[in-house]
């Protein structure tokens, strides 16, 4: 049911909307957050103490630029 094909043009995303295999974006938590440390891929939101959002135009703008990463 949450096989998403299409992201959202606008909004919040949660990082199980953008990692595969529901997201777009191949790679590991732990290489996702590697990569917002250090500048990669874009900082996150803090709607609270437990939620995590990324701005979904972020995400556009990632993929269209095609981020470099080592994919591990």
């Amino acid at each position: 049911m949450q096989n998403r094909t299409t992201l959202p043009e606008t909004g919040f995303l949660r990082l199980k909307e953008i990692l595969a295999p529901v997201g777009p974006i191949p790679v590991s938590k732990s290489t996702w957050w590697e990569g917002v440390k250090d500048g990669r891929f874009p900082k996150p939101l803090k709607l609270g103490t437990r939620i995590t959002v990324w701005r979904a135009e972020d995400i556009h703008s990632l993929i269209a630029n095609g981020a470099e990463s080592d994919g591990q």
